[in-house]
């Protein structure tokens, strides 16, 4: 029988998605987002003004406190005050009723903030929708997320929940205040029982991807400090933008979740963009290369370790998401199943979700498959590089796709490996995990293709005697290729700096982990370009509020601590003449300034430019501290126009590049991209 539970109506009143129109497609004239909202007449002002300044006295108030619980409560609080800066600051109240609803994002922000203040929280035991907020990693700023807290949730008692992971929709009127009194107010497009649901900001419109993909692991990681979340029964689900988030999850994190639910959306850039956007495409080669870190496609072979029901509306553009999946799957010897809404559009029909609901109860039921005896996996960077009990450390060449399947025989005491384009990986089996037998040692079989390999072999196969298990039957080997042979053990330390997970590129990653701007004091060789990189360092601060909802911190060259360089990302603008820090590692770094600062050179045997024109951006492990990046002049490389379609928002520019700065700066490009490339997997230049 249909259901007519009052949240599935609301499914069907979900407006058609359509492609943005050819003018959207117009790099010169990109309309802003989010949009600019109305001007608040002066009482509304005053209000809200007025409120907002005393919540921030009530706020510095709690900051006061000694007590640590209630410290760790405070962005509980802070959000609302931020929400509601940045809605008064930046015109973000689209329309009158927004200040409505701001009025009461305001109220509900003073009456925690008193709670808090007399050492009472009641939202923390508060079943229904709750709102919570955390302090991010990556900038400081608190960010809001949403949980539905189940009737049925028993806070004295020990049981563990399902979880389900929501992404919402794109929204590019969806800033904090609304997206708070969203989740303050709507239950949302699902409602299974006995189940909690988080809902993470994602930090506003960018599809979950760079800083809004790690927002959703920082929220579920924060619920998971407030609610009894089970580890083995969380899911991945989403619709529209946040189907193709979905997607993208799925694929990159297949060991996180029992299983993904994507709907509509996109899964992959170039094929999207043509048929939904109807954008004629002319990528350079290394933004073809890039578009492998998030076009799923590429991925679905990580789909064999992870349960995945599909949606689809019949008469839905956005079917095309699932329907190259479906056939990049085939390719890969896998069937995806792919649930289609009879005659609907852009909305979830209601008989298909009572079957995905009743598909992933089932699934919820049986969990997580801890430890699968075969792995399947693939990626394009080592940013995605670990499934199950299976960590990749090292491939032959960063955006060729790289293979491996992994085979527990308990009955052998036997591990087979089929690799093409890895060079070393990890297998870890926990405490219970083990299957082999604790006397003898594990037998590591190796098979490797030949596509990506060193030599003009073809396929080659290696036996190796690993450990044996521990007494907790947990078990643990590394191995590497040296040379033709594979040997157990990690890469000896004497091997210089490499590319590894979380240290390899390109420019992008370094805004998805903890990162400060590093302005410089002093004058540079040459005003044009001291110009142009005071210019791309305020675009960054301006558009990394605008685009991901964050506070950049910026500090002084001088202010540079041995913290800052232990524990961040160090985004470092200007030239060795103006910027001290830069001048402290410029030695040691692939690209340099002559002495006088007149020529700018990417190493032996490639270009030599002339300073006063050009500059280079690029990103590096720091001399400093190699555990984190170094990176030149430049911001997240996605601009403007990137803002108007989600799928175009990937990286623009690989590990480096020389930027003529005679071209202006626009919605595309820092300027007249002149040359640009990746550093190999020693992290010199090619």
């Amino acid at each position: 029988m249909r259901s007519t539970a009052p949240f599935l109506v609301l499914l069907l009143l979900i407006s058609t998605a359509l492609a943005d129109g050819p003018a959207d497609n117009v790099a010169d004239q990109v309309r802003p987002v989010p949009p600019l909202g109305i001007e608040l007449s002066q009482a509304d002002r005053n209000e809200l003004e007025g409120g907002l300044a005393q919540l921030n006295k009530k706020i510095e108030q709690l900051r006061k406190s000694k007590n640590t619980k209630l410290q760790s409560l405070i962005p509980d609080v802070e959000i609302f005050s931020r929400a509601i800066r940045d809605a008064i600051s930046h015109r973000e109240l689209f329309h009158k009723n927004d200040i409505t609803k701001a009025r009461e994002v305001l109220a509900e922000g003073h009456a925690r903030a008193d709670a808090l203040n007399e050492g009472n929280a009641p939202w923390t035991t508060q079943t229904g929708l709750v709102v919570r907020g955390f302090r991010s990693r990556i900038d400081d700023t608190v960010q809001p997320y949403g949980v539905v807290v189940p009737e049925s949730y028993d806070f004295s008692g020990a049981s563990e929940y399902r979880t389900d992971i929501w992404l919402h929709g794109r929204g590019e009127r969806s800033t904090e205040s609304l997206f708070i009194h969203e989740r303050m107010n709507r239950v949302g497009k699902i409602s299974p029982a006995n189940t909690l649901i988080v809902h993470p900001y994602g930090r506003y419109s960018n599809a979950f991807k760079f800083a809004g993909e790690i927002d959703v692991f920082e929220a579920l990681d924060h619920a998971k400090s407030q609610y009894r979340v089970d580890e083995n029964r969380i899911s991945i689900r989403g619709f529209s933008m946040g189907g193709a988030g979905c997607w993208q999850f799925a694929v990159h994190y297949p060991s996180r979740f029992f299983a993904a639910t994507p709907g509509a959306g996109f899964s992959e850039t170039p094929e999207f963009l043509k048929s939904f956007q109807g954008e004629t495409l002319s990528p350079t080669w290394y933004e073809e290369k890039l578009w492998q870190l998030y076009d799923c496609t590429g991925y679905a072979n990580n789909l064999f370790n992870l349960p995945t029901i599909a949606y689809s509306g019949e008469l839905d553009i956005q079917k095309q998401a699932a329907d190259i999946m479906e056939q990049a799957m085939g390719d890969q010897g896998l069937k995806l199943t792919h649930l289609i809404g009879p005659q609907t559009k852009h909305a979830i029909h209601p008989d298909s979700l009572e079957t995905i609901e009743s598909k992933l109860a089932n699934l919820a039921d049986r969990g997580r498959d801890r430890v699968p005896t075969t792995i399947d996996f693939t990626t394009y960077t080592l940013r995605y590089n670990r499934s199950f009990w299976l960590t990749v450390d090292e491939l032959a060449e960063h955006w060729k796709r790289a293979t491996v399947n992994a085979t527990l025989s308990g009955s052998e005491n036997t591990i087979r490996v089929t690799v093409d384009g890895v060079r070393g990986i990890q297998l870890d089996l926990a405490a219970g995990d083990a299957p082999f037998h604790p006397r003898q040692p594990v037998q590591i079989e190796i098979i490797e293709f030949g596509s990506n390999h060193d030599s003009e072999s073809a396929t080659t196969r290696q036996i190796l005697v690993g450990p044996r298990p521990e007494s907790d039957r947990s078990w643990h080997c590394q191995i590497h290729r040296d040379g033709d042979q594979w040997k157990i053990g990690s890469r000896p330390a004497t091997s210089g700096i490499a590319k590894r997970h979380g240290v390899q590129g390109p420019i992008d990653d370094a805004f998805m982990d903890r990162f400060i701007i590093v302005a410089p004091t002093s004058k540079g060789f040459h005003p044009e370009t001291d110009a142009w990189a005071k210019s791309e360092l305020d675009h960054l601060v301006h558009e990394w509020r605008r685009q991901f909802r964050g506070d950049a911190i910026v500090k002084k060259d001088t202010e540079i601590s041995d913290d800052d360089i232990a524990t961040s990302h160090l985004i470092v603008f200007g030239d060795p003449a103006s910027n001290v820090l830069l001048k402290s590692i410029h030695s040691e770094l692939p690209i340099r300034w002559n002495e006088e600062g007149s020529r700018v050179t990417t190493g032996e045997n490639h270009k030599s430019l002339d300073a006063a024109n050009h500059a280079p951006v690029m990103i590096y492990p720091n001399p400093k501290n190699p555990d984190r990046y170094v990176v030149i002049n430049s911001g997240f490389t996605y601009r403007e126009y990137a803002y108007l379609n989600n799928a175009r928002q990937v990286p623009k520019l690989p590990d480096w590049a020389i930027i003529d700065i005679r071209t202006p700066a626009d919605s595309l490009w820092p300027g007249k991209v002149v040359d640009a490339g990746f550093f190999d997997e020693a992290w010199k230049m090619k």
